[in-house]
């Protein structure tokens, strides 16, 4: 795992490379093992490389790494866990290799198969820059699901690209101008959805694509793997095998995805929350080794938010080597001053915060972890895929009128109200924050199914009242297209989901807490092979009734007891809301001032001080909306002292 960057002036010598060494110092925390320079002046182009040594920890895993032949040029950031099957492929073509890198092998790779035909071959998480010394040419590419980051941005016939914003903003032409559009579409998700990025000159490499760039021509891109074609195909050869032949497949499957992230050559453990997806993969882990798989998890004293016991059951059960470390609120809330250089740009998922504190104890016993991302998205997992489909199986073949009485009915009770109410119920089916959650649906009641997924995952509904001269842009949640590509509503909600929430936020959130720390995360639930088996499965074999992740549900009760693992789902959080009335109160402030808000120039203040107040004087419980602001405003602030 690595950090790269680097600076091509299409063709013509370029008087700046000197500050692709600037650029590429910027990710020292990605790469502390050394970093390096390759550059050709006169064809002016620049890679930068910071190493993470994960295989072959010698100098012949030294990059930027050059083809045996001379042709091709490589700054890799990444895994690929195929490696030794290709490289065994490679020296039947008679090439020579000089140590046990993936690098290496995926250089030679472009020699004797081509670019995109290496590309295609590859298993894993990957993002590199290649210059092709022949064609002078310089191709980008970014892996099929977007594990791993890259940036780029092309302006005056020059091209930057960074595996983080920071690189690109180490250069002095870059222009850091914020795009207000970006801005208010972050205010519907909590991230800055692809394409785009916070600078308006600056982009993200879609996952599955190639930018290619020469003298005398635009970046010209192309997709090489999608998700909508993999669903598309899905339908054409669909799985026709039983439920036990499709457990059996599935655990084959994933234990091969898992077996190839464990080869490493410094030490290894896998986050281990108790639930499905991190459950699954470490059983798995545990069956394919002959010696204790090192799991960890953090822990909180507080109610609501602490999965470390659960973990624990599953860890004895499975006779890993078990670390847990118990954070204190005061801890936790030590890592938000981090937060804006750590993401580089507005990002608010506040699991932000437990995610970076589970990196830094595991990265204190390890240097790779694998986690259990991506099981909610592509095998069904997600409770808003549940009330979705029950809302548009009941609520929404009701006539609209009927609809708007309900509605009314539901606002009729402010939000605590509707808590007092759900505290008669029993715990295990009490949904958190249920007044807000029902007030929301009371929103959307008079919505088509497809607009009331949309609202299901927003924070602010109309992010274009706050942002000053932004307009929210369309986006694939707002694109008719997807009912082709998926028309089971569910399926369509999965595939939504697969293709924005979990590259610009899931994945985002675990590269960069992950990263700071120097620690790499491996996900072999989302290995491309697990992706499109899993659009080939049946609803059924997927959701059953009110059941997500109804397969892997299977292969897990192979290995783990159901008892230890059917609860309720919790999120991955901190008491955001508390500590906004409590702790963090002032901090808030601080930065919600109508006068800090205004000197910032980006929001309509008013809008913002009523949100706080209400949530100040415990109307509302406005957690997620607030946080969305503060870290516009604390990444704000953060620039503006980094430039100064």
């Amino acid at each position: 795992m690595c950090g790269i960057a680097g600076r091509f002036a299409a063709g013509s010598a370029d008087a700046r490379l000197d500050t692709v060494a600037a650029m590429t110092a910027t990710l020292h925390r990605r790469g502390p093992d050394g970093g390096d320079v390759w550059r050709d002046d006169a064809a002016g182009i620049g890679l930068g490389h910071r190493r993470l040594a994960i295989i072959d920890l010698s100098e012949t895993g030294h990059q930027p790494m050059r083809s045996s032949c001379g042709r091709f040029v490589l700054s890799y950031n990444g895994e690929v866990y195929n490696a030794d099957d290709l490289r065994a492929e490679l020296r039947a073509a008679e090439r020579p290799f000089r140590g046990r890198s993936d690098t290496e092998v995926i250089v030679e790779g472009f020699a004797v198969w081509g670019i995109k035909e290496t590309v295609d071959r590859l298993i894993g998480m990957f993002a590199f820059a290649v210059w092709d010394r022949q064609k002078r040419e310089l191709t980008l590419v970014r892996d099929r699901v977007g594990i791993k980051p890259l940036y780029w941005s092309f302006d005056e016939g020059v091209l930057l690209f960074g595996s983080e914003l920071k690189a690109l903003r180490a250069a002095p032409d870059f222009d850091t101008a914020i795009d207000r559009d970006a801005v208010t579409a972050f205010l519907r998700h909590n991230y800055v959805p692809a394409p785009r990025t916070v600078y308006a000159k600056a982009k993200k490499l879609e996952p599955g694509t190639l930018l290619t760039v020469s003298a005398g021509r635009q970046p010209a891109i192309l997709r090489y793997w999608g998700v909508d074609d993999i669903a598309r195909a899905g339908r054409r050869n669909p799985f026709a095998g039983s439920d036990a032949e499709a457990t059996e497949a599935l655990d084959d499957l994933l234990g091969d995805a898992v077996r190839r992230r464990m080869i490493s050559d410094v030490p290894l453990g896998a986050f281990l929350s108790g639930g499905i997806d991190s459950s699954t993969v470490v059983a798995l882990m545990q069956a394919g080794s002959t010696r204790k798989v090192r799991t960890f998890s953090i822990g909180f004293d507080v109610d609501g938010y602490n999965e470390a016991d659960y973990a624990a059951e599953v860890a004895r059960h499975l006779g890993t080597e078990h670390t847990e470390l118990y954070v204190t609120p005061g801890e936790a809330r030590n890592v938000i001053p981090k937060l804006p250089e750590i993401y580089d740009e507005p990002f608010a998922d506040s699991s932000q915060i437990p995610t970076y504190c589970l990196s830094a104890l595991t990265r204190q016993h390890v240097t790779v972890a694998l986690s259990g991302d991506g099981g909610d998205e592509i095998f069904g997992g997600y409770v808003r895929y549940f009330i979705a489909d029950r809302m548009r199986r009941t609520v929404f073949r009701m006539p609209k009128t009927i609809r708007r009485l309900g509605a009314a009915g539901i606002h009729a009770l402010p939000p605590p109200v509707w808590d007092r109410v759900f505290r008669m119920a029993p715990k295990k089916r009490r949904p958190p924050a249920a007044g807000d959650r029902l007030h929301k649906f009371g929103r959307v009641m008079r919505e088509s199914p497809d607009r009331f997924y949309r609202m299901l995952v927003s924070h602010w509904m109309d992010p274009e009242a706050l942002v000053l001269d932004g307009t929210e842009p369309c986006g694939p949640l707002t694109d008719p297209s997807n009912r082709k590509v998926a028309p089971d509503y569910v399926e369509r909600m999965q595939y939504l989901d697969t293709i924005t929430y979990l590259p610009d936020d899931i994945l985002t959130k675990v590269d960069r807490a992950s990263m700071a720390v120097s620690l790499e995360v491996r996900v072999p639930i989302i290995d491309h092979r697990v992706i499109e088996f899993a659009w080939r499965l049946p609803k059924h074999m997927k959701v059953r009734g009110d059941t997500g992740k109804w397969l892997l549900r299977q292969v897990l009760n192979r290995y783990v007891p159901a008892r230890l693992i059917d609860r309720p789902k919790m999120g991955f959080g901190v008491p955001i809301d508390a500590w906004l009335r409590g702790p963090l109160r002032d901090w808030a402030e601080d930065l919600l001032r109508e006068d800090v808000l205004a000197q910032a120039g980006l929001f309509d203040a008013g809008p913002i001080r009523r949100t706080w107040q209400e949530h100040l004087d415990g109307k509302r419980n406005w957690q997620y909306l607030l946080w969305d602001i503060l870290m516009v405003q604390a990444w704000m602030a953060h620039s503006r002292a980094d430039a100064s």
